[in-house]
């Protein structure tokens, strides 16, 4: 199968991240690996809707979740997107596929007073690490960035002068968030700790670990997940969640859905709405309170 063509396609056409494009060429073969057992062919680009099926229902034998197997065919729709795209096939197989059911997922945000506890009540200390771990709190709860998208944060997407951030989200695009004052005081003491550091091998990046290093993704959910375990006793604390009670929590204030979904980065309006589902019971003890018919 032409799949370098296909990466090139996903990196150059599509600016999928490097994970993504792992995970696609990961369920090619997966389903290359299937159709080979099962039917001895060694192309998957000669195969029906049948076969599809059939590793569809191994896939759920196999115990992985509706969600699991729709990412997968996903990716393989994608695939034979392409193919049709360069003319290799004159059929798409998955034209008339339709997604398995999937329970929409409640992400159950951090209350205004847990965050709070974690960013007022705590004892970070004066330490480089403390001093970065704050200001990465700070971040996710002040502009709703992905996780990504602070791993990926270099020195000059700070203007500390305008107070404003650039964020580069999915698919390369560009958004400017604004930075509140005090965000931007602990962004001034993390660069003054930071340039401290014996040895800084990724001067770029602004977020390090001590070593000097870039910081990584798994880092930034430990960190997360460590303090919030202090203040909260959510099951899920990650910086999915932080992004989750920045949307919610600025909904629940009356913000604009509009503004939310651009300070998200957003492609769509379905995508913020998401969050609105906490911020409807906020609006509903809005009304009640205030409907002159409530008291009836």
């Amino acid at each position: 199968m032409p799949f370098q063509s296909f990466k090139d396609y996903l990196f150059l056409e599509k600016n999928y991240s490097v994970l993504t494009v792992n995970a696609y060429q990961n369920d090619l073969e997966d389903f290359l690996k299937f159709v080979t057992n099962e039917y001895e062919t060694s192309s998957i680009n000669k195969v029906n809707y049948s076969q599809i099926r059939s590793w569809i229902v191994s896939l759920v034998e196999a115990g992985l979740s509706n969600r699991s197997i729709n990412r997968k065919i996903s990716a393989l729709n994608t695939y034979y997107k392409f193919l049709l795209k360069i003319g290799e096939i004159k059929l798409n197989p998955l034209a008339k596929h339709r997604a398995l059911k999937t329970s929409k997922k409640i992400q159950v945000p951090f209350s205004q007073s847990e965050i709070e506890m974690v960013l007022d009540d705590l004892n970070f200390g004066e330490d480089f690490e403390s001093i970065r771990n704050k200001l990465i709190i700070e971040l996710f709860y002040s502009t709703g960035i992905r996780r990504i998208e602070l791993v990926q944060l270099r020195i000059n997407s700070i203007d500390l002068d305008s107070k404003k951030l650039k964020v580069i989200g999915k698919r390369n695009k560009e958004r400017i968030v604004p930075l509140l004052k005090s965000v931007a005081q602990t962004t001034i003491k993390y660069l003054a700790i930071r340039s401290k550091l014996e040895c800084i091998s990724d001067s770029d990046s602004l977020f390090l670990t001590k070593k000097g290093v870039k910081i990584y993704e798994t880092l930034v959910y430990r960190i997360i997940n460590d303090y919030f375990s202090l203040a909260s006793s959510k099951v899920k604390r990650s910086p999915h969640i932080l992004r989750h009670s920045f949307a919610t929590h600025l909904l629940n204030q009356g913000a604009d859905l509009n503004a939310v979904k651009e300070l998200l980065g957003h492609s769509s309006l379905a995508a913020t709405q998401v969050y609105t589902h906490n911020s409807i019971a906020e609006l509903k003890k809005v009304h009640i309170g205030a409907h002159p018919r409530s008291k009836k």
